[in-house]
């Protein structure tokens, strides 16, 4: 197991340290904030794309009995890159806040302290709530409900894994921001996709599995949550309200994006569609 472990333990830090020291050396004007940042979204792009592929892997070889049919990936890809993913990602996170306020010249960041953690869970409470509800709550859960029914459900496994579709999208406008891209016609067609992955696949995915599992059970799909065990609703409902929260942030954003591109906006050119770091999972 340890082994297994050492896989995303290695690969995430290990991404993040290289691109760390690479990108510095491209863009030599870029500050310790900047580097960590866009360091951070390339790290949450690669482990998307892993996420998804594995995602649409087990979806596809599950999707002939949604609730009995199995897939190595749903459990060993929660293990192998999940769970280290999760962990790296904190830290990672911390890291960009702390940078970010340092090159600003806060006196309380100059060196690594209680008070900056503290400062950097205060302002990513939720999503510091949210890596740490999945660490420590839905995955063993569900990797213990898994073993308990004999490895049921990878199907619905796999659709969560395809949440993180939305990931690279929301990282890509980061570091279109970032490179001084925000009003090129790029960074508004990615502005386009990131509301509609994200609502595809982190909130109308809900409704769909609902779907999925009535159809196999003959269930309308209004009569659904009626069949579900309270655990599973709450576990659900966990994942699915911050989702809600974040893409109402979004098209928000998004909305001030649009006026943007007219010229008789009352809106400041410097506003744009960008995330607050979210991961859903980062």
């Amino acid at each position: 197991m340890l082994q297994v472990l050492l896989c995303g333990v290695v690969v995430f830090p290990g991404l993040f340290f290289t691109f760390r020291k690479v990108l510095p050396s491209i863009f030599k004007q870029w500050t310790d904030a900047d580097v960590v940042l866009v360091s951070e979204r390339l790290v949450s792009s690669i482990h998307a794309v892993m996420a998804t592929t594995a995602g649409i892997i087990v979806v596809s070889s599950c999707k002939g009995n949604v609730i009995m049919d199995r897939h190595w990936l749903a459990t060993y890809f929660v293990i192998w890159y999940g769970v280290p993913y999760m962990s790296y990602d904190i830290f990672a996170m911390y890291l960009s806040h702390y940078y970010r306020f340092r090159v600003k010249g806060h006196k309380d960041y100059k060196s690594h302290s209680l008070r900056t953690v503290n400062s950097f869970v205060r302002k990513e409470f939720l999503l510091v709530l949210h890596h740490i509800a999945l660490l420590t709550i839905l995955l063993p859960v569900t990797l213990h409900v898994k073993l308990k029914t004999g490895d049921q459900g990878d199907y619905f496994i796999g659709c969560l894994f395809l949440t993180e579709l939305s990931t690279p999208f929301v990282s890509l406008g980061k570091i279109l921001i970032q490179l001084g891209m925000q009003d090129c016609w790029l960074h508004k067609a990615n502005g386009g996709m990131v509301l509609l992955s994200f609502f595809m696949c982190r909130i109308a995915l809900f409704p769909y599995m609902y779907w999925a599992y009535g159809s196999h059970y003959g269930i309308p799909l209004y009569s659904v949550l009626f069949h579900l065990p309270l655990s599973t609703k709450l576990g659900s409902l966990c994942i699915l309200a911050p989702q809600v929260y974040w893409f109402v942030l979004l098209c928000r954003k998004g909305y001030r994006l649009y006026k943007r591109a007219f010229p008789g906006s009352s809106q400041s050119n410097n506003t744009g569609l960008q995330s607050n770091g979210l991961w859903v999972g980062g």
